[in-house]
């Protein structure tokens, strides 16, 4: 079976700093190893991966670029979206056709998002209780 398509969900954009904060951020980052973040008084070392996303989130920033952050979510084909239901291929096409499930297109190829094809059989399983 062919893997879900990524594309990116929710996106937020951040606008630069201004040129000091910008400048101050750069000599600190340029003797950072390691992150260390307070949290509700709480201070928390951040793993490898969450401190490699911050340093290139602040990196950008102390370069005078504004960051944007988005969160990958899957999309399906029809073939995948229809074997998460358990219904035939033709089956869910009608019903992406009907509009019943949401579909999205990437030129003329349909993708289903997960969280639809779970709504539907959400919805269906209280309409036979």
């Amino acid at each position: 079976m062919a893997s879900p398509t990524s594309a990116l969900g929710r996106v937020r954009t951040f606008e630069a700093l201004d040129e000091k904060t910008t400048a101050k951020l750069k000599r600190a980052l340029d003797e950072s190893n390691d992150t260390t973040v307070f949290v509700n008084g709480t201070a928390l070392q951040l793993p490898r991966e969450a401190h490699e996303a911050l340093i290139e989130v602040l990196s950008r920033f102390a370069l005078g670029e504004s960051v944007s952050i988005g969160t990958p979510e899957l999309l399906l084909n029809t073939s995948q979206a229809a074997q998460m239901a358990g219904i035939s291929n033709s089956y869910l096409r009608k019903l992406a056709d009907a509009g019943t499930i949401p579909v999205e297109y990437r030129g003329t190829h349909r993708r289903i998002r997960p969280s639809a094809i779970q709504a539907w059989l959400d919805s269906r399983s209280g309409t036979e209780k």
